[in-house]
């Protein structure tokens, strides 16, 4: 299983994009970089698009993928729970932002929307996908994404602390967690349901203790403004749980 980073951060600059995965060309997990990072001859092999919520960052490029696909006489196929469906359908393909290209062409519309289940598996491109339910706003849920050869990474989304209520439900080689600010900001982290290194330290040490072992952590939706204070306290979490933790950063290629 390939898994191309495409966005690492919280924001987008002249050198940073909004978090998005993309697993063997054909399957994106939120789209915060679909367009500004693929050609529109890689956004034609996508297949399937896994959305955690509806914040815009993860949700942005939806209408994007959208034109350029239709474009050229493409589909795609978006994955969600319903919460996030209809914020894409009332919000943004609503025929007045975007056109409503869930029902253009009507022979065969370029966005195919279609609804999840948390906690219920389903096979999508060859996958096997579980939707987890985190701790970030209304319905965010994480994707635990296995193949046939027993290769699995677990994507937590956008979360606060409270993740390791999840760790019953997966066992993947690869992590890919969301820490958003250092340290210091632990009270708006909370606040905010995010992470930071200290709250996912807790997460890891709650997953060793239920699993009898740590995958590789690799950490994304860095604020980039605090990137390197961020590192810093990573490093140290790394040092003290001898666990495998890096930072991501766009265009990054990971292999399980």
């Amino acid at each position: 299983m390939n898994i191309r980073i495409l966005g690492a951060h919280n924001g987008e600059t002249q050198v940073t994009r909004n978090v998005c995965l993309l697993i063997d060309a054909i399957l994106a997990i939120d789209a915060g970089a679909l367009t500004s990072n693929l050609s529109i001859a890689d956004q034609q092999k996508l297949k399937a698009i896994l959305l955690t919520h509806h914040h815009y960052d993860h949700i942005r490029d939806v209408p994007a993928i959208a034109v350029n696909l239709f474009l050229k006489g493409g589909s795609v196929r978006i994955y969600s729970t319903p919460n996030v469906l209809t914020t894409i359908e009332t919000h943004l393909l609503n025929g007045e932002v975007y056109p409503k290209y869930q029902e253009l062409p009507e022979s065969k519309p370029t966005i195919d929307l279609n609804s999840i289940v948390p906690y219920k598996p389903e096979t999508i491109e060859g996958y096997r996908i579980l939707a987890v339910p985190v701790n970030h706003g209304n319905i965010t849920v994480g994707y635990e994404i296995s193949n046939d050869h027993g290769k699995a990474m677990f994507y937590t989304a956008d979360t606060g602390p409270s993740l390791f209520q999840c760790w019953k439900y997966v066992s993947p080689q690869l992590l890919i967690a969301e820490v958003t600010f250092p340290n210091r900001y632990a009270e708006f982290a909370t606040n905010a349901q995010h992470l930071t290194p200290t709250f996912l330290s807790e997460e890891l040490s709650k997953f060793q203790e239920l699993k009898g072992y740590l995958p590789q952590v690799i950490v994304v939706h860095m604020d980039y403004t605090l990137e390197r204070e961020i590192k810093d306290e990573l490093a140290a979490v790394a040092k003290a749980l001898n666990a495998s933790i890096t930072m991501a950063y766009e265009g990054m290629q990971l292999n399980i």
